[in-house]
């Protein structure tokens, strides 16, 4: 069975998630399905709300960061997180995402970011570390408890000034 991205080995990243398929924008690319609930976050967890965190199934944890990805995220009826093209994905494109999608805050990834994108922030950062044109470019893209959680921050920072 073809689902449209298979695993590969990729240039200087290990392994990676290729597309087989065309996708077009607003696509669903990869359907996530939830293996498992953790206790608690770790460097291959999904955030799936504001206290929960999952390890998907299939090849959802092989799919690389990237802080200009050709995917994002689609919350979807179990409540895993389905990638989805934010544009044209061709035969052989990588698969990317990038972590903020999804976690609000990452603490795992000591090691600075290497995906050369123009946009590239050198750390892999949650979605509270990203600049505001990196939020309003990934709307739409983004799990929506990324929004309330930045709201309550936001509405707690100003009730203390």
């Amino acid at each position: 069975m073809n689902d449209g991205y298979q695993l590969k080995v990729t240039e200087g990243k290990g392994e990676g998630v290729v597309a087989t398929k065309v996708f077009a924008p607003n696509e669903i690319v990869m359907k996530g399905i939830i293996k498992e609930v953790l206790s608690q976050n770790d460097s291959h967890a999904s955030q799936i709300s504001k206290n929960k965190h999952v390890r998907h199934a299939g090849l959802v944890p092989k799919v690389n960061h990237s802080c200009d990805p050709n995917c994002g995220i689609k919350i979807n009826e179990t409540g895993a997180h389905d990638f989805v093209a934010r544009q044209d994905i061709k035969v052989g494109d990588e698969l990317t995402f990038d972590y903020a999608m999804r976690n609000y805050s990452i603490n795992y990834f000591l090691m600075s970011c290497e995906c050369g994108s123009q946009h590239c922030r050198q750390k892999i950062t949650g979605y509270k570390d990203l600049p505001e044109s990196r939020k309003e470019a990934y709307s739409g893209f983004i799990a929506p408890y990324l929004l309330e959680i930045d709201n309550e921050v936001i509405s707690s920072q100003n009730a203390l000034t």
